[in-house]
């Protein structure tokens, strides 16, 4: 299978800002066209896209919550016209982290969080996966599927139940892809990131939260959407293929699995 090591056709969910943006950007340096999806930041997507470089990159909205607007955003981003003309890498980063420690939420709003939790981070995660690789096999090119995770995965979410548990089954996901698309020189890999800077959380490092964040490390600080985006970046290259299956931590030495 001849994936090439640039100019590949790449669709990344939830891309509008921090590491989504991150990862579009890593990409487009790298010299790949990117479909930059969105759920409902337009504004902000088209930041992203704006701040890409090269060219031949595209905008792709749709609720992929929804398996129909799933669908509908694989098809547009692999479009001939006004698309990318296929998929050659997919990156799954589309997801909702929202908080609902047990304790404190109601029965009606833990089972609707939830439900949402599921919809977003892993059933959106498995029908892009599928939309993605039936193109890549009837390509007959190969392809990478990176999947976003999380270190919570393993050392658990007492606020956040419910995104622990759907990135846990995303990188059960991610591994039960990667055996069943080899054959089909199709790789598939996931990161688990520990807590890492953005504009969406930036506001936490202050004070005394963000002594304790940075002290969770034995570097002394948080990670950065960059350096996640350049695993992603690698774990998706035609050297990568022999990663098929891993779980790569990248949480700077915060949380050791044994």
């Amino acid at each position: 299978m001849n994936l090439p090591a640039n100019g590949r056709r790449v669709l990344i969910s939830g891309a509008s800002r921090g590491l989504g943006r991150a990862l579009a950007q890593a990409f487009a340096e790298n010299g790949d066209r990117v479909a930059v999806h969105y759920g409902s930041r337009e504004e902000d997507a088209r930041a992203t896209l704006a701040s890409l470089a090269g060219d031949g990159h595209v905008l792709v909205g749709g609720d992929l919550s929804d398996p129909a607007g799933a669908a509908d955003v694989a098809e547009r981003a692999a479009a001939v016209a006004g698309g990318l003309g296929g998929l050659d890498v997919l990156v799954n980063n589309a997801a909702v982290n929202l908080p609902h420690p047990l304790a404190d939420t109601s029965y009606e709003d833990w089972a609707d969080l939830w439900q949402r939790h599921v919809a977003v981070n892993l059933l959106a995660t498995a029908n892009l996966s599928h939309l993605a690789a039936r193109r890549m096999i009837d390509q007959g090119t190969g392809g990478r599927i990176v999947n976003i995770g999380s270190r919570g995965a393993f050392r658990g979410e007492p606020d956040h139940p419910a995104y622990g548990a759907t990135k846990a089954a995303v990188h059960a996901l991610g591994q039960s892809l990667a055996v069943s698309l080899a054959p089909y020189g199709i790789a598939v890999a996931s990161v688990a990131p520990g807590f890492f800077e953005t504009e969406r959380v930036a506001h936490r490092l202050s004070g005394d939260e963000g002594a304790a964040i940075r002290a969770q490390s034995p570097f002394g600080r948080a990670g950065t959407a960059e350096e996640i985006a350049a695993a992603v970046l690698w774990l998706a290259s035609p050297v990568a293929e022999w990663a098929s299956g891993t779980v790569l931590d990248l949480n700077g030495a915060s949380h050791l699995r044994t």
